[in-house]
């Protein structure tokens, strides 16, 4: 029973609330403290999924059902082009004595999604919206732009991988420009899917999933990686004879599979489901379902990427992609076009693209066609969603509308225009080494999603009885800390390695440098002062009218103020 409850109610309901001369009848507890703004008609988050006849309190698989697609749109982001890079060059340089550190990246990713999840639907907001609500004009604009650079990141990333596939399907007669290109159209057509109801494009999302696993499943049939030393590396946390490649490597798997603006996506796709908030056990298993789903989805990604691995490491591993070349070159197995233009590449290192040319020296013909078709299924998936992310982050932290299209144009302009110049100036070799500065660039962006993730998961202002406990904010601030630390060293390695060495540039990385440390240190006293306001300050809010919640300061123990001016419909304790 709720502690300013005057009657017993298993619901978490509250029918009588006084102080001093005013007596509130209290509708119920909503656990939603903002209103949903009104929404365009193509706004996503608005196209909902009812669950609420379902009934029933035990565990259903046809509740489990009802709730099942935010994960699986949130797992494609694991399985984008950078990861699925990640994967083959892990396999290359390390056989398969990385996998276990791919499997706990893939757990660490589950227990942050897991809070994002429960933000969205505890709050009724996804975390743009918090953040636009609680931070101030100009740290929220800074951090707003902060993930709009991760996202036009990802989506350059998504762009090359998707040009690199029409290009190996298209046998080179596609340039890689006009793959570039074609992602705009594709990119337009498929969007507007939801247009046909939400469960039908959540299928088509579980369709490329399933075409990702039957493709880089039939390459690890085909290769027939060794079982039990795949066993040995999935499970034994332990890299014998490794070194400093296989360090940067261990590196850049962790930096691939945690996306910062995946957070944002989360929290914005589980509120498809209508859940009754004023409802705590509506709420409680609503997290419940949505963390199966999750657990679910994201071991299908991490299936997915073991293939890759696997299949790089059972076949590249200890060879060079000059020595493939070679010997495919003698066998005439593939067309000459691929040899030809392979051999312009760093024959010490794997990619997308020799990665393909390589499965068709090795494997046949076909085994070249199906890689790409698994490439561009990544490609186009992670494209979708990382539009829906960047619709939810511009909405969210600037509180304003854009039509679908508008915010796709902006978007893959801002991707495409680099891309399509690198393409059209230099070469492919130089379009798929982007990828190592584009997952830099995401790298130091983690902090601006996982730094107010946990802050209001931890606040009990907003999440009420479902905040963070103890035992999981400590666990969730060692993580967030260990996978920023390593993002940033990734980060410093790769920009020592790329830039010039001079003192003006050292200087110019100096300042920037500063800024960075200073925003994310604001943003952790931000953070902690939040944190501690709301576990000493008990808050009331009573809704005055439907657009706006009203603060009311209290005794100190929730009580409301003895003011009989107030003209509410509902209190909402947090």
């Amino acid at each position: 029973m709720h502690p300013y409850s005057d009657s017993e109610d298993n619901e978490g309901r509250i029918p009588l609330l006084s102080s001093g001369s005013m007596t509130v009848r209290l509708v119920s507890i909503d656990y939603s403290h903002r209103p949903r703004k009104s929404s365009h008609p193509d706004d996503f988050e608005k196209i909902s999924v009812n669950i609420d006849s379902m009934g029933g309190h035990a565990f259903s698989f046809r509740r489990l059902w009802a709730f099942t697609g935010p994960g699986f749109l949130m797992s494609i982001a694991y399985l984008d082009p950078g990861n699925i890079e990640s994967d083959l060059q892990s396999g290359a340089i390390a056989n398969y004595r990385l996998l276990w550190l791919l499997f706990l990246a893939t757990l660490m990713g589950l227990f942050l999604q897991r809070l994002a999840a429960r933000l969205g639907v505890v709050s009724g907001r996804h975390l743009a919206e918090v953040c636009y609500d609680e931070y101030p004009t100009a740290a929220r604009f800074v951090l707003w732009l902060m993930v709009e650079i991760a996202i036009i990141g990802s989506d350059m990333q998504e762009v090359i991988g998707t040009a690199i596939a029409i290009n190996l399907l298209s046998v080179g007669y596609v340039p890689l420009w006009g793959g570039v290109l074609i992602t705009i159209l594709d990119t337009f057509t498929f969007l507007f899917l939801d247009k046909y109801g939400l469960r039908k494009l959540e299928f088509f999302f579980g369709l490329l999933i399933t075409v990702m696993a039957v493709t880089f499943g039939y390459e690890y049939v085909v290769v027939k990686p060794d079982q039990i030393s795949l066993l040995r590396g999935l499970f034994v946390p332990s890299c014998p004879g490794c070194g400093w490649p296989e360090l940067e490597q261990a590196v850049g798997i962790l930096g691939a599979v945690v996306m910062p603006h995946n957070f944002y996506l989360h929290s914005a796709l589980v509120k498809t489901r209508d859940i009754d908030r004023t409802n705590p056990y509506a709420v409680r298993e609503a997290n419940m379902y949505y963390f199966i789903e999750s657990a679910i989805a994201l071991f299908v990604s991490l299936i997915i990427n073991i293939f890759v691995v696997s299949v790089f490491g059972a076949g590249f591993f200890g060879k060079n992609v000059k020595q493939v070349i070679e010997n495919c070159t003698v066998q005439n197995k593939i067309p000459v076009h691929f040899t030809n233009a392979a051999s312009s590449f760093d024959p010490n290192s794997v990619d997308l693209y020799t990665g393909g040319i390589f499965l068709g020296c090795e494997f046949g013909l076909a085994c070249l066609f199906i890689w790409a078709v698994g490439l561009l299924a990544a490609g186009q998936s992670s494209t979708m969603t990382g539009t829906y992310s960047g619709q939810f982050v511009m909405e969210g932290f600037l509180n304003l509308k854009w039509k679908r299209w508008q915010r796709v144009l902006v978007t893959r302009s801002i991707a495409i225009l680099p891309t399509i110049l690198t393409t059209i100036f230099r070469g492919i070799e130089d379009l798929t080494g982007m990828n190592d500065f584009l997952n830099v660039l995401m790298s130091v962006q983690l902090p601006f999603a996982v730094i107010p993730l946990l802050t209001f998961t931890s606040s009990r202002s907003i999440m009420a009885e479902f905040k963070n406990s103890l035992l999981v904010s400590v666990f969730a601030n060692v993580i967030s800390v260990a996978v920023v630390s390593i993002n940033l060293f990734l980060g410093s390695v790769v920009i020592k390695s790329r830039l010039p060495h001079h003192w003006a540039v050292y200087i110019g990385m100096g300042l920037l440098f500063s800024c960075y440390l200073g925003f994310v240190f604001y943003l952790i006293w931000f953070g902690f002062i939040h944190v501690w306001r709301s576990r000493r300050t008990p808050v009331a809010v009573v809704t005055l009218d439907m657009d706006r919640p009203v603060p009311v300061d209290t005794d100190g123990h929730g009580s409301l103020p003895n003011n009989g001016e107030v003209c509410h419909k509902t209190v909402i304790l947090s």
